[in-house]
């Protein structure tokens, strides 16, 4: 379940050519900042433009004039960057996506069909096409002791490597308001996350997550 084809659909969005290389998500985080400097310039001029170093926008999304944009990063086609929306740079806002208000992204990827609507913050993180983060909630990426993330599935452990790793959120992934996803949290396709969780660890495919005790399958 933890591997990339597994979690994501990724096929023929901007993240492809990345994502393909990896077998778990998590492995690309490292690598978002140099993907995006070597994508950008291959960009076709037909529907993207340079607007600043290092920022390629698609000519069809939406910004309002008081978000903030930083590089490296690539705003892709029918986005809507709403009103004091921060980017801070190594991002990648795939297609169709809501990035809004108050809401910040850092060292990221939102694949497609992505909302992060209302003061959400999204650091080091994956969210897949058509995942929602629910106002407020938030990808907690660095543990509180500042060691690397390690993931437990399975009676099996897997060394990220990695001090900073929010979340990897797959496809349609519902999370509720205010909900704090822990550092390394990964949620499978079609799962639900409770308004006002706090998340840990792995939450399999089709379930509900109502707390660390009850999680039930979706019906």
């Amino acid at each position: 379940m933890l591997k990339t084809k597994n979690l994501i659909s990724y096929q023929g969005t901007l993240a492809e050519k990345l994502l393909e290389q990896v077998e778990y998500p998590w492995q690309a985080l490292p690598l978002i900042n140099q993907y995006i400097l070597d994508l950008g310039p291959t960009l076709p001029e037909s529907e993207y433009k340079q607007i600043k170093d290092d920022i390629w926008v698609h000519h069809t999304a939406k910004i309002t004039e008081s978000a903030l944009l930083n590089g490296p990063l690539i705003i892709g086609p029918d986005n809507e960057i709403r009103h004091n929306a921060f980017i801070r740079g190594s991002v990648i806002v795939g297609d169709s996506c809501v990035v809004g208000n108050s809401t910040e992204l850092k060292n990221c990827i939102l694949i497609s069909h992505v909302e992060a609507p209302h003061f959400n913050y999204v650091g080091d993180s994956i969210l897949a096409p058509y995942s929602h983060l629910g106002a407020g909630s938030i990808t907690s990426n660095i543990k509180s002791d500042r060691k690397n993330v390690v993931i437990n599935y399975q009676n099996q452990k897997f060394e990220t490597g990695l001090k900073k790793f929010g979340a990897i959120i797959g496809d349609h992934v519902e999370v509720g308001c205010n909900a704090v996803l822990n550092p390394g949290v990964i949620i499978g396709r079609n799962a639900v996350i409770y308004p006002l969780s706090m998340v840990r660890g792995v939450i399999e495919p089709n379930k509900i997550y109502k707390n660390k005790n009850e999680i039930v399958e979706l019906e």
